[in-house]
């Protein structure tokens, strides 16, 4: 049996931007992803929709899977056969344990490549306004653990060397250690008055910092409640942030987004919300399913009314796949939202939005929508796929939204109602707990409406329903 080949890939810091090209192209060819907790979980979405999803991630109280256990799966997987990508946050040689697995694999003469990553001691604290190193103020840097095997789990390190060796130095996972970490560097002469600075899920919207000294960031730590994932930096070049500070003045640094999704892979909106700071989770993941359908008997209506893009593509598809002459359909075409009309558009053909319908004439609906079935009650229906919930993300989805501090719920489009309360459903959350106390934002009217007949109130609705007015009134502060 042919053996596989094994991928051990940095993500990067949490900003899902930021991994490389090379590790997003492992994840579009894998078989089977074995992911951590740090390693962003919108990253799966880049895997074919077949790839078997392994939580490996080691929480501060429990582990999901020893070690010993991640080695044996990636040695099981790959003599399978199987294209394995093993995920681990930040960069896979940097307190990774990548040589420990690379080992393992090679033990079994396994083909393996290591994918380096951008690492987090030096993405988060350039997402605060900190280079880690400055002609004026830090020639050296290092990364440390603030934690090892040691009984009592302090780090045993050369406190001396790393007081009068480095200018900068970024401690990984020490917040239970912070009080010793500045007690021994006061003690062994570092001045208690040097910067520190905690840098809590950087790169992520949701990042947060907490500025003091050696003497006295411990007590702010243990005052602000402050945890992991945070790195700790220590140094002078600290003393820059004030004045190159610029991922926290983003428009939209602050907002923690679950973004109403209706589509399979990421939405633009959702991409552009993020690319102004927003920290985003597109929900629910839908797993689409394409049907064989028979479409001979669609050149006898009038009208044809597609009820999202991906129908459009469906529908065509089987048209030529039948051998039909599309000249035969002499229906005029209908799209439900702008970019099923585009999706038309793009196809050459003119499409209209369905309040121009005549309600006289014979009309086939291409999708499966229920508002659709209680508008026109007398059209005819053809379901070209069936959209389900990808069950392998529904605990993923549980863990980011127990992680993450939502603070808004964006409904694109009228359709996005229906499917986020039945994905919510679908992962046992009740929709009442859920969007209470959060700010409720959705794009035109209709969508407007279709919210308040499920009984949701207090939303915000932009002026028009387009990209620029969203991110305006994102933009602002969010309501007490």
């Amino acid at each position: 049996m042919k053996t596989g080949k094994v991928f051990l890939v940095g993500a990067g810091p949490g900003d899902v931007r930021l991994i490389t090209v090379k590790g997003l192209e492992t994840i579009k060819q894998a078989e089977v992803i074995l992911y951590d907790r740090l390693a962003n979980p919108k990253l799966l979405e880049y895997a074919p929709q077949d790839c078997e999803l392994i939580y490996c991630g080691k929480l501060p109280d429990r582990h999901t899977l020893r070690q010993e256990n991640i080695n044996e799966l990636l040695v099981e997987k790959a003599l399978e056969g199987k294209i394995v990508v093993r995920l681990k946050g930040g960069d896979p040689g940097v307190f990774g344990r990548v040589g420990e697995e690379a080992a393992a694999l090679a033990n079994f003469q396994i083909p393996f490549e290591i994918v380096p990553g951008i690492s987090s001691g030096i993405a988060a604290p350039l997402y605060a306004g900190i280079p880690v190193t400055h002609r004026e103020h830090a020639e050296s840097f290092a990364v440390v653990t603030a934690h090892d095997k040691s009984k009592d789990g302090k780090p045993l390190l050369d406190w001396k060397g790393l007081v009068h060796c480095v200018d900068t130095i970024a401690f990984y996972m020490g917040v239970a250690n912070l009080p010793f970490i500045c007690e021994n560097l006061i003690l062994h002469g570092k001045p208690s008055s040097t910067p520190v600075i905690l840098i809590q899920w950087g790169t992520f919207g949701r990042q947060k910092t907490l500025q003091g000294t050696l003497e006295n960031i411990a007590a702010k730590v243990k005052e602000a409640g402050f945890t992991n994932p945070s790195i700790i930096l220590v140094g002078d070049v600290i003393s820059l942030r004030e004045k190159i500070s610029w991922f926290e003045k983003m428009p939209l640094y602050g907002r923690q987004i679950v973004f109403a999704r209706t589509s399979e892979g990421p939405s633009s909106l959702a991409q552009a919300l993020q690319e102004q700071g927003a920290d985003l989770i597109e929900f629910p993941k839908w797993k689409k399913t394409t049907l064989q359908v028979d479409v001979t008997n669609i050149t006898m209506y009038d009208h044809i009314l597609f009820a999202a893009p991906e129908n459009v593509t469906d529908l065509f598809t089987a048209v030529f796949q039948q051998g039909m002459d599309i000249r035969k359909i002499r229906a005029n075409f209908y799209g439900r939202s702008s970019k099923t009309i585009k999706a038309l558009n793009d196809r050459g053909f003119i499409g209209r939005l369905p309040v121009e319908l005549s309600p006289s004439e014979s009309l086939l609906i291409v999708g499966e929508d229920n508002g659709l079935k209680e508008e026109f009650k007398n059209a005819d229906f053809l379901v070209t796929s069936k959209k389900e919930i990808d069950q392998q993300f529904v605990p993923i989805f549980k863990r980011m939204l127990g992680e993450a501090a939502i603070n808004t719920v964006v409904f694109p489009s009228k359709a996005s109602v229906h499917l986020f309360l039945k994905g919510l459903e679908d992962c046992e959350m009740n929709s009442i707990d859920f969007l209470k106390s959060k700010e409720i934002v959705c794009m035109g009217k209709q969508t407007l409406g279709e919210l308040q007949d499920h009984g949701i109130t207090s939303v915000g609705m932009t002026e028009t329903a387009d990209r620029a007015a969203l991110i305006t009134l994102l933009a602002q502060p969010l309501a007490e």
